[in-house]
């Protein structure tokens, strides 16, 4: 049984993973920030003397997000992080990198952006800054490790709060109306969905140092809030604050598409967001209301 690493495993990400199959097919290993600070060199270092892996799956982060607690110091801490792991790569096997399409740069997205348009231009923003400087790393390196870029990802354990889809649903379980700043179109995955993906990038030897981990077909904000209406089964009010649409969020996966052929599988979006709405419903008297009558 091959020996995973999953750093982050605490996170919204990380919790979805490790009540995966992946935890019966692998031996998974998902140390505590006490066990493992890759921001801390002594901490990185003494925890690889002691362990070797097969492959890692890197979802650590700080989270640079409107609701964290702390947005200090996001690219300074996360490049640590990065390249405190890449120092260990040897003892790693294969890395695979949970990247984000703020590589991209979020003033200048397109529709379906390709892997190729990376480098493009050059982010602003420290979040996006971060993955940049990473991603450059990763183009030409020696190690062994690709950047899945992850664009939206949803399910359970997200913060209801600022989050699209979570903060939908919750809003309608307390007879909210839904809101949204402005539409504009996302790719986005749900989270269980991510899984086989990994599993197969464990498995098989990649052409690519990057690929877009999206589904085939992006769907808007505006949509997706109808639909979460429709499964309330309430007649609840959808406010959207702009006008017209940004700019989309969106990437295509005619890459991952072309190596993973027809083990690429993704739960229909309508049948995904009914699961999620279930268990939002089966966890209602654990939310707070409270963090719904505001929009971050």
């Amino acid at each position: 049984m091959k020996k995973i690493l999953l750093t982050g495993g605490s996170g919204f990400i990380g919790r979805n993973l490790r009540e995966s199959f992946l935890s019966q097919t692998y031996e998974l290993h998902a140390p505590s920030h006490a066990e493992l600070d890759l921001s801390d060199t002594d901490s990185a270092d003494a925890y690889f003397a002691r362990h070797r892996f097969d492959a890692v799956i890197h979802a650590a982060v700080k989270p640079g997000h409107r609701n964290a607690p702390d947005l200090n110091d996001i690219f300074y801490t996360n490049n640590r992080i990065f390249f405190n792991l890449i120092r260990h790569a040897d003892r790693c096997g294969r890395i695979l990198n949970l990247g984000s399409g703020a590589i991209y740069d979020m003033r200048h997205y397109e529709p379906m952006m390709k892997e190729t348009y990376a480098f493009t231009h050059v982010p602003a923003d420290e979040h996006g800054y971060n993955k940049y400087v990473c991603g450059k790393y990763m183009e030409n390196c020696p190690e062994d490790i690709v950047d899945l870029r992850i664009f939206g990802i949803f399910g359970q354990y997200e913060d209801y709060a600022i989050r699209f889809i979570s903060n939908a649903i919750c809003k309608t379980l307390f007879d909210l109306p839904v809101t949204l700043r402005q539409d504009r179109a996302f790719s986005y995955i749900y989270a269980p969905d991510l899984a086989p993906v990994l599993a197969w990038f464990i498995e098989n030897k990649p052409k690519y140092k990057a690929y877009n981990v999206t589904p085939d077909e992006p769907v808007s904000l505006a949509d997706l809030a109808r639909m979460v209406v429709k499964l309330s089964g309430k007649d609840l009010p959808i406010r959207i604050a702009a006008p017209g649409e940004g700019l989309p969020y969106t990437g295509g996966n005619a890459r991952l598409r072309a190596e993973m052929g027809d083990s690429l599988r993704f739960t229909p979006l309508d049948e995904a967001v009914a699961q999620l709405y279930v268990w939002y419903a089966s966890v209602r008297d654990t939310l707070d209301r409270n963090c719904l009558l505001y929009d971050k």
